[in-house]
């Protein structure tokens, strides 16, 4: 055998993945969030026939002489950049910029460590923001993956949300049927004083753990938001069905309070500058923030790994993954500085106890969640695939040819061969 036919086949398989490539860019051409990829080539191997020389006093230099075995593919690019949006429903969200929105199972939570940021790598990456509140009360995409951010966990006195530094599934909030004293007019217009019950929002319990010191360094342990909302006063557990005052710590109490119902909410819209998730509570009329939206930032969006079904990991080639808000809107809620998340190398200025040996995750010092800068989001809005169908043609034909042309090498070394057999008749 000879050289060009080694070098032929492997130029067909070169070829042969390209298209593939090419058909899988095709075939999402209508595809929300997807991102195209693209085929480099690279030379094959090389055998030296002679070498070279630089040349003497009297004798000029020579190039070495080599003969190369085809191609292969150097690598397959995974192409972020965005292209276009196309409408959507009122809550679907795409992204512009740089980012991912954060899902995965209810699960994922437990195993979120804050002082280990390589933990958050057990997220999954999206670009595909069609977001719904399902029957269970958690927010999820298309797929039923839960979306992760940073949940209410009650008000102030001037009724402002208090948000949770904990990265955990968004879900609406519990109410609960309580005692309270209604006053109505009579006729007469005298304020009448009646029994009766009222609805009360209850939030998600903060389940920040102790902050431990070492040095001029505190972190602080975290765990998931606490799904469970009691309400703090036996005396207001009631049968929500009849109205009735239960027994305190009855067994009957303990299995009706132990699964209140999320309350109902009628407008629910998501702020395009700070990813906030309002919607209007239909007992009371009162507007409810039950959270924010976290966007993932990784070092190299490009080197992320496609998963499948418009998904992604945050695995080796994609660096740190990082946490981010929205608009800078961490700063109005207070909660800047979560050492939990937000880790800066140990030679930034910025940390107070550097470690100049541990530059690498788990860093020795927290500092703040990022802001996404430019990122915002588009609400009512999913983001178009970024594939160009003429460009995808055009590189088919050029595929096409390519391939044709090492059929043809295979074709001519075969002819040649075959001659050289037949010298001996």
């Amino acid at each position: 055998m000879t050289g060009s036919m080694y070098a032929s086949v492997a130029g067909l398989r070169a070829h042969m993945q390209k298209l593939s490539v090419i058909g899988n860019n095709v075939a999402n051409v209508n595809t929300q969030g997807y991102k195209k990829q693209r085929t480099m080539f690279r030379d094959s191997v090389y055998s030296l026939y002679s070498s070279g020389g630089n040349g003497t006093s009297t004798v000029g230099g020579i190039n070495p002489s080599q003969i190369g075995y085809g191609s292969m593919v150097g690598s397959i690019d995974l192409n972020m950049s965005s292209a276009s949006y196309n409408p959507g429903s009122p809550m679907d969200c795409a992204l512009v910029g740089d980012g991912f929105f954060l899902v995965g199972d209810k699960t994922v939570a437990n195993s979120i460590d804050g002082t280990n940021p390589t933990s958050l790598k057990s997220l999954t990456l999206t670009r595909v923001g069609d977001f719904q509140f399902k029957a269970d009360g958690y927010l999820c995409d298309g797929k039923g993956n839960v979306v992760y951010g940073f949940m209410t966990t009650g008000v102030d006195e001037e009724g402002k949300p208090i948000v949770s530094d904990q990265l955990v599934p968004i879900r609406k909030p519990h109410w609960e049927r309580v005692p309270a004293k209604i006053e109505t007019k009579d006729d007469d217009g005298n304020t009448v004083t009646t029994d009766g019950y009222k609805y009360e929002i209850r939030y998600a319990t903060d389940r920040t753990g102790a902050e431990t010191t070492e040095g001029n360094v505190t972190t602080k342990a975290v765990g998931p938001l606490q799904d469970v909302n009691k309400p703090t006063d036996p005396s207001n557990w009631i049968n929500k069905s009849t109205g009735e005052k239960l027994p305190d710590n009855s067994e009957a109490n303990q299995l009706l309070m132990a699964d209140l119902d999320f309350a109902e909410f009628s407008n629910i819209t998501i702020n395009q500058d700070t990813g906030a998730i309002v919607g209007i509570c239909r007992e009371g009329d009162q507007q409810i923030v039950m959270g924010y939206l976290a966007i993932g930032s990784v070092t190299n969006p490009n080197g992320v790994t496609h998963t499948g079904e418009s998904y992604y990991k945050c695995q080796d080639g994609a660096g740190d993954l990082r946490i981010c808000m929205l608009g800078g809107v961490q700063n109005d809620l207070g909660i800047s500085n979560v050492n939990s998340y937000m880790c800066k190398p140990a030679d930034d200025p910025n940390n107070p106890n550097p470690d100049p040996g541990d530059t690498q995750p788990p860093y020795p010092a927290g500092t703040a969640i990022l802001s996404t800068g430019g990122t915002k989001i588009m609400v009512g809005f999913l983001e178009a695939p970024n594939v160009d169908l003429a460009e995808e043609i055009s590189e088919l034909i050029t595929t096409q040819r390519g391939y044709q042309a090492n059929t043809r090498i295979i074709t001519v070394t075969d002819s040649m061969l075959e001659e050289l057999v037949n010298m001996k008749r």
